[in-house]
């Protein structure tokens, strides 16, 4: 039996990743006669690929984990699995339904009460597992806007928990608190001029962040790109919502600051539904490429096309 020296299978394995399935490794796969050992060590190596002995490449690396390949110490990313699409699934699975809330499908609305318990256990503790799990593989970027979206979907549905008291601490009236007998929460909260007003500030440095992700997500993909375009107008047109309910509460009879929050709300519903389509698609890709499977969805590969600046360097150097 003819034995692959190690250094041999060693020698193509500088850029490993944990993403695809094992083909298996045959015992037989190495039986043949003594002669020739060279010429079969190829073929040999490539029926050797498992989980973790996959070289891929830039482009591949970059739908993977959404962010410009980059070199780390140690084999973390051999050892564990890719947390991308377990975030993706957090972020998608809380988006998408509030989106059709806030367009009022079907009679949905309440600004995603409803989906309290999704914003905690699927927006925020998958989007933070998934956020650690970039954090361990050394994924700056991903790790910083899952981490981020991970925060903001514990925020939201926090706000909406009575016990939290976000909006229930600006009722100051007395005779309007004791209707709700002291409890936390007072929904009567939700038309104070203040309570909507700050939380409208919340969303504008929402949009803020995700500007500054959409600038850093040209070195990604166009499906990332897209994501945090329509998110930047989609917090917008939200914050643009509360402050027009503020308007609106404050003077009852200022029609036109109503009217206009109604349709920056279904807006802001609408851009954030194109959003979840891009999520989706790049969750589709990601799972699709995992699995290598036979067939791959594109997602406009930017890494390539805008070279990074130690690229440049050495362009410049050579």
């Amino acid at each position: 039996m003819a034995t692959a020296h190690p250094q041999n299978v060693h020698a193509d394995d500088t850029r490993l990743e944990k993403d695809f399935p094992g083909h298996g490794v045959n015992g037989n796969a190495m039986k043949g006669s003594t002669t020739g050992v060279e010429d079969d060590s190829g073929d040999t190596l490539k029926r050797m690929r498992t989980a973790g002995s996959v070289n891929i490449s830039s482009e591949l690396f970059e739908k993977l984990y959404l962010s410009p390949e980059n070199r780390v110490k140690g084999e973390l990313r051999k050892t564990f699995g890719n947390p991308t699409p377990i975030a993706l699934v957090g972020f998608l699975l809380s988006l998408t339904p509030l989106s059709c809330d806030l367009m009022g499908w079907r009679g949905a609305g309440g600004n995603g009460a409803a989906s309290t318990g999704v914003f905690f256990f699927f927006g925020g503790v998958l989007m933070i597992l998934g956020a650690t799990g970039e954090w361990i593989i050394g994924n700056t970027f991903p790790f910083v806007v899952f981490g981020t979206f991970g925060a903001f979907w514990l925020t939201f549905g926090a706000t909406l928990v009575p016990s939290f008291n976000a909006y229930g601490a600006y009722v100051t009236d007395p005779q309007v608190a004791a209707a709700n007998m002291g409890n936390p929460g007072n929904p009567a909260g939700l038309q104070v001029p203040g309570f909507n007003a700050s939380f409208a500030f919340f969303l504008v440095f929402m949009g803020v962040i995700c500007f500054i992700f959409m600038i850093c997500s040209l070195r990604t993909n166009i499906a990332f790109f897209i994501i945090f375009l329509t998110l930047v107008c989609g917090f917008g047109c939200l914050a643009g919502a509360f402050f027009n309910l503020a308007l609106a509460y404050e003077n009852p009879t200022n029609l036109a600051a109503a009217t206009r929050a109604s349709r920056c709300i279904v807006a802001g519903g609408a851009f954030t539904f194109v959003t979840s389509l891009a999520g989706w698609w790049i969750f589709l890709a990601i799972m699709l490429a995992s699995l290598d499977f036979p067939i791959q969805a594109p997602v406009g590969d930017l890494s390539t096309m805008i070279k990074g600046a130690s690229d440049k360097k050495k362009v410049s150097e050579a």
